[in-house]
């Protein structure tokens, strides 16, 4: 789409391709290709972006990955916010395609259905090879067989359960530590010798998952461009009765963004979230981060964070700045972003690494990405004035490319040899490095074993020794002596870190002065990363030996006694053993505070909540908006405009835009007719029925609903409180017990 009103491409052929397609239930051809310009679009010099995939190839794209054929497998989630009111987002329309190029030329020109009738999907992975992926709150492995699914298992019931849509668990992605990792969920994934572990990990993000080539990872939420962990996932919370406030969850960057138009926002009527000019001055709707690691861009790229702005039609570049042991993240130019458009239906939801070295852009191409439990008034008039909820059913695959790229081809891994697979360990695009390692897991060759050994002592910038180091560790052929000898003789700090987690797998007494040697060998290379995790490491040798191991706790404590991270790493160390440490080891202030609410903490039985968190819970206005549509929307209907002769319009009602007080008294006592609202008298033939009586209703179900009204409904949102709302509960009207017309506009509810 060019302009809201015009199509970005030639539709000629669309219906009778869908009627085939509906027909036929397997595939849909593109017959001459989607054609793109690039007029409304600007991207930053030396680069160029390529249209690969659109409607009626696909439709809502939200995810995808790529086989080992380096075909495009895309997640459409077709069902989301099908109209203003967002009614029928539940039905099974969702699918899982494959994209294919038949003809080679770069472009996908075929669209075969993998998996469909799934509720709002939202994620999928290729991982053991199969595919993992969501359909409504359950998360799935199912095998592929000639590209259809074969046998299915439930990883996980409740996944994606609670909250809506936008604040469900995504992400799937696979680390180098072969954990799955997700946005949104507490918990992290792996399958083990045939069986599916779920353990918990840091709650992160909100839309999407990242990670750089050491293993950390990097997520954000819709307000916050970037954020992130200074330290390898669960390493610094191993305390139960600890949380880290500094080594985890970090802001890196700002959240100041560069649109080059005026844009539609959620929130664009309030003071300071548009300038003078009406561009929206920092991001609302941040999802889909992406480190890129495909090294075929110029050099200066390698490691930048991209992030996704849907909702201001851009696409940031973010600069990762490392020093010592934490990171920052700064504009990579000042006022300008690496991809900004005038096309209010661009909505990049999603970037990837691909197997070319490129960028790919996951474009959900429509005019309304806020959720109805969420979407304020002033936005619904903003769409449905330009026409953008009309945008519906479809959806692009972009891919940004550098003009000097010379990686541009897809390798086929699917006939790749175990050598071959070694081989890619060292490969710069990250995509290869990362899909070879769990490859070579599945393989499972013992003939290569060798050749990843002497990749673990590797000194390249690639981390091609922690990719091999973890292909040893996923086919069960690591030791304790394999890894002894990887950390006395590795190259680097980071496999060295590594190597340290993977220790603790091999605790026993005859092994205690091996490690205590191990210990005072890595101390005495001074280096803060590999003190950093001997600190996080050492606390299975503890509760064998704490009396060879609490005094080289102790030296790393002195050494950085100022640093919040080694503190609250140390403080992870030391599960259990937090008194004793206390009693005989002297701690310098900031690990005694740590320690002491670590104590007491345990003391409360009061954990970190990741450890006591089943499930997400649904969030408050996304149930005020299914309390509205239970119980109020049969009579003031789904859209807030009233039914003929059952209930007035709340859209310019002065009961909505009022006093909150006394619009909790109408909820909760009823109201009677007649009543005028905005200067129309409404001859009721019922009264509005209360809800006081009813049992299952509580006072934040009250203040839920009315939250939700207030967003979707008034002019200017207010907010009410469950205490308030219990004091209008126990405010019975004078007479019937419910209200008329003339006590709502006599009475003193705010009295």
């Amino acid at each position: 789409m060019i302009k809201t009103n015009s199509r970005f491409f030639a539709l000629v052929t669309i219906s009778l391709l869908t009627f085939f397609a509906l027909v036929a239930g397997v595939q849909i051809n593109s017959l001459n290709g989607p054609q793109f310009s690039l007029k409304d679009y600007q991207i930053e010099d030396g680069f160029e972006l390529r249209l690969l995939a659109a409607e009626p190839l696909l439709k809502a794209p939200v995810s995808m990955d790529f086989d080992n054929k380096g075909r495009m497998w895309v997640v459409e989630m077709i069902g989301y916010m099908p109209n203003l009111e967002g009614i029928g987002e539940e039905e099974p329309t969702g699918r899982i395609s494959i994209l294919e190029d038949v003809n080679k030329d770069g472009v996908a020109d075929r669209a075969k259905v993998f998996l469909d009738k799934l509720v709002l999907p939202r994620a999928l992975a290729h991982v053991y090879g199969g595919l993992l992926y969501v359909d409504g709150p359950k998360l799935w492995f199912v095998e592929i067989n000639n590209d259809k699914p074969g046998k299915k298992t439930l990883v996980d019931p409740v996944y994606a359960e609670g909250g809506n849509v936008e604040h469900s668990s995504n992400g799937l992605m696979m680390n180098i530590d072969n954990w799955i990792y997700n946005a949104n969920y507490n918990f992290r994934f792996q399958l083990k010798n045939g069986k599916w572990l779920k353990e918990p990990t840091t709650d992160r993000g909100q839309w999407g998952i990242t990670k750089d080539n050491f293993g950390r990872l990097y997520y954000n939420n819709n307000s916050t461009n970037l954020q992130g962990d200074f330290v390898l996932p669960n390493k610094v919370i191993r305390n139960k009765y600890f949380k880290p406030a500094i080594a985890e969850h970090q802001r890196l960057a700002s959240n100041r963004v560069y649109p080059i138009h005026q844009t539609s926002v959620n929130r664009g009527y309030q003071t300071g979230v548009l300038d003078e000019k009406g561009m929206l001055k920092e991001v609302t709707a941040a999802c889909g981060p992406l480190v890129y690691r495909g090294a075929a861009f110029p050099e200066s790229y390698n490691q930048n964070v991209f992030v996704c702005v849907p909702e201001a039609n851009l696409i940031k570049r973010n600069i990762l700045n490392f020093k010592g042991l934490q990171t920052s993240a700064s504009q990579a130019t000042e006022g300008k972003e690496f991809i900004a458009s005038t096309d209010e239906g661009f909505r990049p939801v999603n970037l990837f690494n691909g197997p070319d070295g490129a960028i790919y852009v996951v474009d959900m191409h429509r005019g309304i990405i806020q959720h109805k439990a969420y979407i304020s008034q002033y936005l619904t008039e903003q769409l449905a004035g330009k026409k953008l909820d009309t945008l519906q059913n479809a959806g692009r695959i972009l891919k940004i490319n550098s003009k000097q790229n010379k990686l541009n081809t897809v390798p086929d891994l699917s006939k790749a040899t175990a050598s071959q697979l070694v081989a890619l360990l060292s490969h710069p695009n990250g995509w290869l490095r990362d899909r070879a390692q769990q490859l070579l897991i599945q393989k499972k060759d013992p003939a290569v074993t060798k050749q990843l050994l002497a990749l673990t002592k590797s000194n390249n910038e690639l981390s091609t020794a922690i990719h091999a180091l973890y292909v040893l560790d996923g086919v069960n052929a690591l030791t304790f002596e394999t890894l002894q000898d990887i950390v006395k003789q590795a190259k680097k700090p980071e496999t060295i870190a590594h190597a340290l987690g993977l220790l603790e797998r091999f605790v026993t007494a005859p092994r205690v002065a091996d490690m205590k040697a191990i210990s005072t060998q890595l101390l005495a290379q001074n280096n803060e990363t590999i003190d950093l995790y001997l600190s996080m490491s050492l606390n299975t040798w503890l509760k064998l030996a704490d009396a060879t191991f609490l005094p080289i706790l102790a030296e790393i404590d002195k050494k950085y006694a100022d640093q919040r991270i080694v503190q609250e790493a140390l403080t992870s160390g030391l599960d259990g053993k937090e008194e004793q440490y206390l009693a005989s080891m002297n701690p310098g202030d900031l690990l005694k505070k740590n320690l002491t609410l670590a104590v007491n903490n345990r003391k409360k039985n009061e954990m970190n909540s990741i450890f006591v968190t089943q499930k997400n819970e649904v969030d408050n206005r996304t149930k005020g908006l299914k309390m509205f549509r239970t119980i109020c929307a049969t009579c003031h209907g789904a859209d807030g405009k009233g039914i003929q002769d059952l209930a007035p319009p709340l859209k310019g009602s002065e009961y909505i835009d009022g006093s909150m007080k006394r619009l909790a008294s109408i909820i909760l006592h009823g109201v009677s007719g007649p009543i005028h609202v905005n200067g129309k008298l409404y001859q009721l033939n019922n009264e509005m029925p209360a809800l006081l009586n009813n049992k299952d209703i509580s006072d934040q179900d009250i203040v839920d609903i009315i939250r939700y009204t207030q967003n979707a409904f008034a002019k200017e949102g207010k907010g009410i409180s469950a205490a308030d709302v219990k004091k209008m509960r126990d405010r019975k009207p004078a007479g019937s017990g419910v209200l008329n017309e003339k006590q709502l506009l006599e009475d003193d509810f705010d009295k």
